[in-house]
């Protein structure tokens, strides 16, 4: 019980620093002999207790023995030129690039970045 309020007291904090999108599923138990042995995802996979894994939507998430916490994977782009430019993500690389709104491959300069 006190790891777990640990845990949630290190997230508490750090989700306002790293300003990454995050979410919190209460535990469905999975029990072996009355034992709590892990936790189920919305696909139904079972995830041992302090396991991570990323998703095909690219979320981070780990099995905690409360539940399973999950957070975005990647950055977003926040300050570059908007009338020119496009943001266009990328589910393969679970990155986003920026290029110009009528020639796709031309880079636009990135200045600003939310993780």
């Amino acid at each position: 019980m006190r790891t777990a309020l640990v845990c949630l007291l290190v997230l508490a904090i750090s989700v306002p620093l790293s300003n990454a999108a995050c979410f919190f599923q209460p535990l469905k138990p999975v029990k072996s002999d009355g034992e709590i042995i892990g936790c189920r995802d919305s696909k139904g996979e079972l995830h041992e207790i302090g396991s991570s894994w990323k998703t095909n939507d690219c979320l981070c998430c780990s099995c905690l023995k409360d539940g399973i916490n999950c957070c975005t994977d990647y950055a977003t782009p926040s300050v570059y030129d908007r009338e020119k430019c496009i943001s266009i993500f990328n589910k393969v690389t679970c990155a986003y690039k920026v290029v110009e709104k009528d020639d796709h491959s031309k880079v636009c300069p990135v200045r600003g970045w939310v993780a």
